[in-house]
């Protein structure tokens, strides 16, 4: 039996584990395990053991970034931090469902607000419910599993690991870019 928490808001970017500074970035469709881990540090719960997560579609948006680097201007004797811009694909009304193993650790995800990769996006606790794995199998949705075989991609580098390579697969439900009513 699992304990599921899902979680709603208006907008969610996951960062590409890849390279953040390209021109254009978008949102990947899946939790890496080290975003897992991350959520599951923050929610100060013993263990998250699915999650999947759906959304109405990707919406490109546009942020100023400076570089971490100075320029020095010789003329004009003065440092500039060059600004450049990268249109990000963030997810529009996304939902998270988190699996717990226990309902205390659940009652505990269910009080607290969380956020994917930015603290802007900040997604909010909907509903509780019991589920199967079955049942929870069929929420149509994204869900990296954390295995490795012959269908496993690597996905990014552990940081709280000494960037130790993570390796899953994906699975898909349904249709995870309609927004169904599930829960």
């Amino acid at each position: 039996m699992l304990y599921v928490v899902k979680y709603s808001g208006p907008f969610g970017f996951i960062k590409p584990w890849t390279a953040v500074r390209d021109s254009e970035t978008f949102s990947q469709q899946f939790l890496t395990p080290s975003i897992i881990e991350g959520l599951r540090q923050k929610l100060e719960v013993s263990e998250i053991l699915r999650h999947k997560i759906t959304y109405e579609a990707i919406i490109r948006q546009q942020e100023v970034t400076q570089t971490r680097g100075w320029q020095y201007f010789k003329t004009k004797k003065y440092y500039e931090r060059p600004r450049a811009i990268l249109i990000r694909g963030v997810m529009l009304n996304p939902d998270l469902y988190l699996g717990f193993s226990n309902e205390a650790d659940a009652e505990k995800a269910y009080s607290q607000n969380i956020c994917l990769c930015r603290n802007e996006d900040v997604l909010f606790p909907k509903e509780m419910q019991e589920r199967t794995n079955v049942e929870f199998n069929s929420i149509e949705g994204f869900e990296l599993r954390f295995k490795e075989n012959e269908n496993s991609f690597l996905v990014g580098f552990n940081r709280f690991e000494d960037s130790k390579p993570m390796y899953g697969y994906l699975e898909v439900t349904g249709n995870p870019l309609k927004k169904g009513k599930q829960l």
